[in-house]
This record gives structure tokens, C-alpha cells and sequence, in this order.
């Protein structure tokens, strides 16, 4: 049952703090509180919810809030817990009414919020951050204007934070391409170890033992149908083999055909078990879906160590993250990457998820579908499209040319003889490379900031919503440092026309402090 909440923010004076005093309106997750669309969250919310049975759900801007925080600060579900339960603005920007030292919620609970916001509705709700913090970058700009009609305005406009830049001009010619658009891809690896067939044949030969034991416990006549055969020999099998630094091919390949051979006992024993009486669901939900992927590993790894070719469509690399697949990158750091490939587009200065596929696939597929998102968007194409070299084919230079595009990349044919010309192209292709940079950026504060590096929720759906919360959370944080930005902007164009000296003195004075610690340093 889900019952429907006041979801309107809270004033700073109403929220009410036992040891007194009122909370600052700069704070970060007071901020956050004022970009957060909850209306629109509640209406894709509460309709997964019986409205009239079952226990009453927790509200929309509790679970919404807590995978915010966990994402942005990067903690586990435990000590994200505990974090809101000592932090009264996190508690703020949950919807208390005021401060409380009891746990909001048992962090099983993360669970579950996890799962009831998809993929789909996060990329919508990081839409609408971006516009609504368009939005209160515009409104600042309008009061800063109405409050200094009497300055100069053309100096105004030399120190201004331009808007340009993100917000689509009123005045801008129908049909006219306005922007940028910046595309790639990367991936954002799981938390599994690195795989390899004989580790993952150990891992499932020691699997379905413990499924064997668990079987044989159901009644003492079953255990006659246990494989006869000496686990520590099997592996001891493994061990002389794993723990060598570079064994030779020929003894990976005779000991993953031994471990193949007790992988395939067990399995045998298994149906005996099953024959004899033996139940599956006295098992754990855990260990028989287990079962029903190393069914799977065994089939793969037999064809592999009997076939010529070393490539496997769908191929398993973890037993209980069956979703995860190799992802051939090519990286200096590592060549194959585990886990999902998303595929992301910054536009106008925001980075938006596009994409994420546990199957691997060529990026180049959505140049298109971003430059059509882009459209519905802003009523317009994109004045030109930055991407790497594997976007820029035929297909793609056809759709740029069409829709007069400009794509990043070197000109087909031969270079012009006009040296000017030349050198103007030059310019301008490394002008693209570099605005490309602010994708690579954005995967880099990803990985860096974000925990993009390294996704530890085991579900698909959890790492689902666990990539695109994290562009949730870059795209609140771009406007937050616009925000600030922008007044730091402001503050110091006040302080040179209403004091030209005093900035120019401040400065100097800042400047000779630290050479005078410099030099007594040295």
C-alpha cells in the first residue's frame, strides 16, 4: 500500500532541530532538496503499490533520497543508513519534519528502492534536473539584471557567467542547428574477480559438492549415490596448476579436462538425487539457480577445450552475476573489461545515459539515436557532433551530411592545396577533439567520484539503477557548481565597479602574503 504525501519543500525555519538554531540554506543537500523533481517522481512511484492493502510503503522521497546520498558519497547500504540517521541535512532532504536519531529504514531496504526505480525513469528524472536547474541559472540572471538596471549593461555582459552555452536562445533562427553534442562509450566493471575456465570450474566443482551434501541431508539412503571420488585430490589438482605464474598450455588444458570430468560426476550424482527423491526446493533460491548456470558452464567449457576457437556468444565469467560479460575494450590498462557497456552523450555541458547493455555491441549504432534524442529535445539538430573514430563511418557521415552536421573527424579525400584552408581545418578538428574531452571527463569523475569503477551491487537491476544514479547525481552536482560559479562571478564583477581598487589591492595583498611564506620556507 503506498499512501500519497505533501511533497512540497520544506522551509528552513519549519524543520525543527532539538538543540536549536536553523539550518543553512547554502548546504548542499538543501540545494539538492530544491532540484529534485518529487512530484514527477511520485506519479511513476505510487502506482507500483496496492493503494488500499498491505503495509504502507516508504514514501517516494525517502527512497529516492537514500540511493542519492548512497551514490554521491559512495557508501555501502549499511553506513548509508547511519549517515542519515546522525545527519539532519540529509534528514532535510529526505522531507522530515525535523531532526531524529532513529534509523530511517533497515538497509535491506536498499534493496528494494533499487528496484522500483528503472533505468528508463531515472533518465528521465536526470532530464528534468537538467532543465529545472537551467532554469534557476536563468532566474538568477534575471534578478541580477532587474537589480542593476542602472549599471552599465555592456559591462555587465563581459563578466556575466554566459548561458549560452546550456540554454537555447530565445531569438534563434527556425531550422537552425544550435549546440554541441559529445558521444562515447566506456565500461563500468563489476565487482567479480578476474575470470578464468579453470578458476570457474573449481568454483563450480566445489558448488555443486555443497549441492550434493545438502541433497544427501534429506534422507540418510541418498548419500550412496555421492560421487566416490576424493575432493582434496580434485583440488590439489587445481592448486599445482593456479598457483604456477605462467603454466604451460598444455597442463591448463589437461587439468580444466580433468576438472570438467568431476564437474560432470556431480552434475550426474545431482540427477540420481533428484531421481531418488531428493527435492530442489528444499535448496536455497541461491544455490539451484547456481545449479542452472554451471548446467550452462559445463556445456560452454566442453565445447571450448574441444574446439579451435577461444570466443563463446554469451559467455559466463562469474556464477552468481551470470548477467556480466567480456568486454573487449582494447585499453592499455586492460584489455577486456567485465561488466556493462553504456554509452553516454553530453549535451550542452550535461551528461545523460543513453544506453546500458551487458552484451557487448559497436557504439557507432547510436550516433544516430542520440542526434534524433537530441532533436525531440531542442527542436533542432546539433551544430556539430564530437565523437572518436569508431563513429565516424559512412552511415553517420551520411546522416551528418543530410542534416547538415558537422562531425568531428578528417576529411575524406585529399587535402586541399590552399594552406590556409589547411591549416583552418587543422584548427578546427582539434577544436572538436578538445570540446570532445568533456565526455572523457565525464567518465573520469564517474569512475573517480562516482563509483563507476567498480559496481558492487550483484543484481543487474541494482547495478542498473546504481549507473544511472550516478548521472543523476553528476548532473546535480554540474548545476550546483554552476550555481556557485555564477555568484562567485557576480560577487567579483560588484567588487570591481563599485571598488576597482579594492579587488586589485585584496589580490596583491594575497599574492605578496604567500611569496613572504615562500621565502621564509625556503
Amino acid at each position: 500500500m503506498y499512501q500519497k504525501r505533501h511533497n512540497g519543500q520544506l522551509s528552513i525555519e519549519d524543520f525543527h532541530l532539538p538543540f536549536g538554531g536553523t539550518l543553512d540554506t547554502d548546504n548542499r543537500w538543501v540545494i539538492f532538496s530544491s532540484l529534485m523533481p518529487w512530484e514527477e517522481l511520485e506519479e511513476s512511484y505510487a502506482p507500483q503499490f496496492n493503494p488500499t492493502t498491505g503495509a504502507p510503503a516508504k514514501p517516494v522521497r525517502l527512497a529516492f533520497g537514500a540511493l542519492f546520498i548512497k551514490q554521491r558519497l559512495g557508501l555501502t547500504d549499511e553506513e548509508t543508513v547511519e549517515q542519515i540517521r546522525e545527519n539532519a541535512y540529509m534528514q532535510y532532504f529526505l522531507g522530515y519534519a525535523g531532526y531524529s536519531s532513529k534509523a530511517p529504514f533497515d538497509p535491506s531496504m536498499m534493496v528494494h528502492f533499487r528496484k522500483r526505480f528503472s533505468e528508463e525513469e531515472l533518465t528521465r528524472i536526470n532530464e528534468l534536473i537538467a532543465e529545472r536547474g537551467k532554469a534557476m541559472l536563468m532566474e538568477v540572471v534575471a534578478s541580477q539584471q532587474d537589480d542593476d538596471d542602472t549599471n552599465d549593461p555592456s559591462a555587465y555582459a563581459d563578466n556575466q557567467l554566459s548561458l549560452d552555452d546550456f540554454v537555447k536562445p530565445a531569438d534563434w533562427p527556425e531550422g537552425k542547428n544550435w549546440g554541441t553534442l559529445s558521444i562515447d562509450a566506456s565500461c563500468t566493471p563489476a565487482d567479480i574477480t578476474y575470470p578464468t575456465d579453470l578458476k570457474l570450474l573449481n568454483e563450480a566443482r566445489e558448488s555443486t559438492e555443497r549441492i550434493i551434501d545438502d541433497l544427501c541431508e534429506q534422507n540418510s539412503d541418498l548419500r550412496k549415490h555421492s560421487p566416490r571420488y576424493d575432493r582434496g585430490k580434485a583440488r590439489a589438482n587445481f592448486l599445482r596448476v593456479a598457483k604456477q605464474k605462467k603454466p604451460r598450455r598444455r597442463k591448463i588444458k589437461a587439468t580444466i579436462r580433468r576438472q570438467l570430468d568431476y564437474l560432470q560426476r556431480n552434475l550426474d550424482a545431482i540427477d540420481a538425487l533428484i531421481h531418488s527423491g531428493a527435492m530442489l526446493s528444499g535448496l536455497k533460491t541461491h544455490w539451484w539457480q547456481k545449479l542452472l548456470v554451471i548446467s550452462e558452464l559445463h556445456r560452454q567449457q566442453s565445447i571450448l577445450l574441444y574446439s579451435k576457437t577461444r570466443s563463446m556468444p554469451d559467455r559466463i565469467v562469474n556464477l552468481v552475476q551470470r548477467h556480466v560479460r567480456p568486454m573487449v575494450r582494447g585499453k592499455t590498462r586492460a584489455a577486456v573489461e567485465f561488466g556493462a557497456k553504456i554509452s553516454v552523450s553530453v549535451r550542452n555541458g550535461f551528461a545523460f545515459l543513453h544506453r546500458i547493455s551487458w552484451d557487448p555491441y559497436n557504439e557507432s549504432e547510436d550516433l544516430i539515436p542520440q542526434a534524433m534524442k537530441y532533436k525531440q529535445e531542442h527542436g533542432c539538430y546539433p551544430e556539430r557532433i564530437c565523437a572518436d573514430r569508431i563513429y565516424i563511418n559512412t552511415k553517420n557521415r551520411n546522416f551528418c551530411t543530410r542534416n547538415d552536421i558537422r562531425l568531428s573527424g578528417k576529411r575524406l579525400g585529399r587535402p586541399p592545396k590552399n594552406p590556409e584552408i589547411s591549416a583552418a581545418h587543422k584548427q578546427q578538428l582539434s577544436a572538436d577533439q578538445r570540446r570532445r574531452n568533456e565526455v572523457e571527463g565525464c567518465f573520469g569523475s564517474g569512475k573517480r567520484k562516482y563509483s563507476l569503477d567498480l559496481i558492487m551491487a550483484r543484481l543487474s537491476k541494482g547495478a542498473e539503477n546504481s549507473i544511472s544514479m550516478a548521472f543523476v547525481v553528476m548532473c546535480a552536482e554540474k548545476i550546483r557548481r554552476l550555481l556557485r560559479l555564477f555568484f562567485i562571478t557576480i560577487f567579483a564583477w560588484l567588487c570591481t565597479w563599485k571598488w576597482p581598487g579594492s579587488l586589485w589591492m585584496g589580490l596583491r595583498n594575497i599574492w605578496q602574503l604567500e611569496t613572504n611564506q615562500s621565502l621564509a620556507t625556503g
